[in-house]
């Protein structure tokens, strides 16, 4: 006996979209492909989210919190900022790692040219929490040039984020990892254990 309450209409759209965009692309994939996987009608749908492109934004809303929320508790398991920051690409490295991994869903997302206003802004805010806490661990770490430190090493996560994927590159996150080491040497932030 399933003692599990049963999803909502909405919970379970997302739920869909979050497979199901990722897995295979937003533009690929219909609503009713969508309301197909998640078991409600189609009137569900525009009842809960008004349109494909307001589901659209709220899977990447959800996603960018859980993401989010998933950084900030595994940073808060380390002492120094030059560690933080590296804990980043360690999250980074196990996510490549997974067997369904498809790169960034927020740059995908992005690189659809009929991205509308609402799904570019959830990918900028999105994105711009990494930019975000790269500097802010940078000036708690003291470095005089925190915003250059912090694009430099969004530079080397994006970079390594598409060549994992699309290079299908093993390494490529233990790469940008090394490499971060070094810039954060070079800006007086020295990693312990490095």
């Amino acid at each position: 006996m399933n003692t599990q309450p049963r999803l909502s209409a909405r919970q379970r759209l997302l739920a869909a979209a979050s497979e199901l965009f990722y897995e295979n692309g937003i533009n690929t994939v219909g609503i009713d492909r969508i309301i197909e996987h998640a078991g409600v009608a189609k009137a569900s749908l525009y009842d809960c989210f008004g349109s494909k492109e307001e589901l659209v934004r709220a899977y990447l809303q959800e996603r960018g919190d859980l993401r989010r929320a998933r950084i900030n508790e595994r940073l808060a398991h380390f002492d120094t900022p030059a560690e933080r920051i590296l804990a980043v690409f360690d999250f980074l490295g196990e996510l490549a790692a997974q067997a369904d991994y498809r790169g960034c869903a927020f740059m995908r997302a992005r690189a659809d040219a009929n991205a509308s206003d609402k799904v570019k802004a959830v990918v900028a805010e999105t994105r711009g929490f990494i930019l975000e806490k790269f500097t802010e661990l940078a000036r708690a770490g003291g470095v005089a040039n925190a915003e250059a430190l912090a694009k430099q090493l969004v530079l080397l996560y994006d970079g390594a984020t598409v060549s994992a994927y699309l290079d299908g590159n093993p390494n490529a996150i233990a790469t940008a990892r090394a490499l971060a080491v070094q810039v954060l040497v070079l800006h007086n932030l020295t990693p312990k254990n490095i």
